[in-house]
């Protein structure tokens, strides 16, 4: 099981701040969990297409080409800002 985490504006994109779902068929990496997880929902879909979203594999930052193997963290962060 894959657990996804949003954060930020993410989880008002989301619903909520965490899924936790089997890594879907033809999903391989952290781009194609991005698109599947958008693929009904275009508030999500723009939300994450965002160029200032990161994604963090397991506690890393990770880029979108990393591979996913079903058992992962994956958490998607926006820009954080503050003073």
């Amino acid at each position: 099981m894959l657990t996804v985490l949003f954060f930020g504006r993410l989880t008002d994109a989301a619903g909520s701040g965490e899924r936790r779902i089997p890594l879907p068929p033809g999903v391989a990496d952290v781009a194609a969990l991005r698109g599947w997880l958008g693929r009904d929902d275009p508030a999500l879909r723009d939300a994450l297409a965002a160029p200032d979203v990161r994604a963090a594999v397991d506690g890393a930052l990770a880029p979108d080409d990393a591979p996913l193997l079903g058992r992962e963290e994956v958490a998607f962060l926006p820009p954080v800002s503050g003073g």
